[in-house]
């Protein structure tokens, strides 16, 4: 679909007051992305959101756990997620700031949710590393590590507070 395309599905040019990617922007073509937001955005005051997270902390013995798996599929990450891996601080971000992080420094959030094990490893099993390794023939999720995981967070029926280390960068545009 053409950039002038796009404009008219959305509705037009200056009419959209909100726009929001959660987790993906960093698989985006930047200046494609911005100069698409730019028209489609009310001026002034259209506000671009984008965020996400790159680590998620359970508890000291579950996180250990975590880690060494987080590290083990760094190897796999595509290069687009070395944006994420630095939670968005080298993300372009061409607009002016409302408070919520900016260009260079994007806001940084923990999000608490109440999880069960199983939920946590349909997240763990959707990462793009994990994937990877997977079609690479690296299972990083053996039945042996899931149950090194599964004890760290005390069983598959206990409920525990995962908190996402998330990041976010608002901005508008006043021209």
């Amino acid at each position: 679909m053409s950039e002038d395309e796009m404009v008219a599905l959305m509705g037009g040019e200056n009419c959209v007051d909100l726009i929001t990617v959660a987790t993906a922007v960093h698989w985006f073509d930047h200046p494609k992305f911005y100069k698409l937001a730019k028209r489609l955005l009310r001026k002034p005051g259209g506000i671009i959101a984008v965020w996400g997270y790159n680590d998620v902390v359970v508890n000291p013995e579950f996180d250990t756990v975590s880690k060494r798996i987080w590290e083990a599929s760094i190897q796999f990450s595509h290069s687009n997620s070395k944006q994420i891996i630095d939670g968005y601080r080298n993300l372009p971000f061409p607009f002016e700031s409302v408070g919520l992080g900016h260009e260079g420094k994007p806001m940084q959030l923990e999000i608490p949710k109440e999880l069960l094990f199983e939920g946590y490893l349909k997240l763990l099993k959707s990462s793009s590393p994990i994937n990877l390794a997977k079609e690479q023939g690296v299972d990083l999720l053996s039945e042996e590590v899931i149950k090194e995981l599964e004890s760290s967070w005390g069983g598959p029926n206990l409920v525990r507070t995962v908190t996402y280390k998330a990041f976010m960068l608002v901005g508008t545009i006043t021209e």
